[in-house]
C-alpha cells in the first residue's frame, strides 16, 4: 500500500464482505429500495467475512471466465441524471460499447439505477443506496420473468437462442473513492456457493442470488474509478456451454478510504444481449 493509504498496482487490502449465512433457514428475502428513501434492510441471516481484495487493474479478465472486467469509456452525457440524455444518448452509447466488447447481434438496455453513499444525497438526488450485501442481480427464472416483461412481444422467440444480461457501471462524480465494487472471480465458485433468494420491490417480485461464504473465492476490485471507465459484469447467460453464467458482487467499507472523501454516485445500467 501506497504512504498515502491506497493500494499500489497489483496489490490487494483486506476488508469485510456480507456473506449469507450458512444457518439461514431459507428466510432470506432481498428487498429493493426506494430510489430517494432510507436504504433497504433484508430478511435472513448474514455473516461479515474478512477477505483479500486484489486490485484487478491490468488483469486479463473476460466476462465469459471471471465475468467482469474494466473498460475505458468516455461519454458525452453531461448530466446523469437527466434521463432523456440517458435515452438519447448514453444508451446508443452502451450499444456500441457492448457489441463490440461481446459480439452480440442486439443490445437493448432496459434499467438505469442511480446511487449515492450518502443518505443526504440520495434524499436530494432521489438515488438508491450501494448495495452492500453479496449478490448477483438475476437467476435463470428472473431473466426470463424480466425479458418477458420488457420485450414481450419478442421474449418467446429471443430466449429459443442464446441471450445475456450485463451490467455497465460508471461513476458519475469523479473518482471513486468510497464503497466500490468488488467483484468475485467466477472460476472460483462451487457447486453450491450461490442460492437463489427472492427480491421483493414495491411493484414486482423477483430473484437473485446470494452467497455462502467459501474461502476458495477470489475478490478483485478497480481502484479509484474514474468518469472515463465503466466496469462490466456479466449478472445472466443463458448459455450452458461452460461459460459464465453469474457474477456475485457486492459494494463495500473500502479501509484506505479517507475520513473525508466524497461520498461514490454511480449509475449501473442494465441490458440484454442477444446472440
Amino acid at each position: 500500500m501506497n504512504s498515502d493509504g491506497r493500494t499500489a498496482p497489483g496489490g490487494r487490502i483486506r476488508a469485510q464482505l456480507q456473506y449469507l449465512a450458512p444457518s439461514d433457514d431459507g428466510s432470506a428475502v432481498y428487498h429493493a429500495s426506494q430510489a430517494g428513501g432510507a436504504a433497504a434492510a433484508h430478511d435472513g441471516q448474514y455473516r461479515w467475512h474478512e477477505v483479500d481484495i486484489a486490485d484487478a487493474r491490468g488483469r486479463d479478465l473476460s466476462l465469459d471466465r471471471q465475468g467482469f472486467m474494466l473498460m475505458p469509456h468516455n461519454s458525452a452525457v453531461a448530466d446523469f441524471s437527466d434521463d432523456a440524455a440517458l435515452a438519447d444518448i448514453y444508451e446508443p452509447e452502451i450499444d456500441r460499447l457492448l457489441r463490440a466488447v461481446t459480439g452480440a447481434r442486439r443490445v437493448h438496455v432496459f434499467d438505469h439505477t442511480r446511487r449515492a453513499a450518502s443518505d443526504n444525497l440520495r434524499r436530494n438526488r432521489t438515488m438508491r443506496e450501494p448495495s452492500s450485501v453479496i449478490h448477483n442481480d438475476y437467476t435463470s427464472w428472473s431473466a426470463e420473468k424480466r425479458l418477458a416483461e420488457m420485450l414481450p412481444h419478442e421474449a418467446a422467440s429471443l430466449s429459443a437462442q442464446r441471450f445475456a444480461i450485463v451490467n455497465v457501471w460508471r461513476s458519475i462524480a469523479g473518482t471513486v473513492e468510497t464503497m466500490p465494487l468488488a467483484f468475485c472471480d467466477s472460476t472460483t465458485l462451487a457447486d453450491g456457493d450461490i442460492v437463489e433468494v427472492t427480491r421483493q420491490a414495491r411493484d414486482r417480485t423477483g430473484q437473485i442470488q446470494m452467497a455462502y461464504y467459501n474461502p476458495a473465492h477470489r475478490w478483485g476490485y478497480f481502484p479509484h474509478m474514474t468518469p472515463d471507465e465503466v466496469a462490466l459484469i456479466k449478472t445472466y447467460d443463458s448459455a450452458v456451454d461452460g461459460r459464465n453464467r453469474f457474477t456475485i458482487h457486492t459494494a463495500f467499507a473500502d479501509p484506505a478510504s479517507a475520513p473525508d472523501a466524497p461520498p461514490r454516485q454511480s449509475i449501473e445500467s442494465r441490458a440484454f444481449l442477444f446472440f
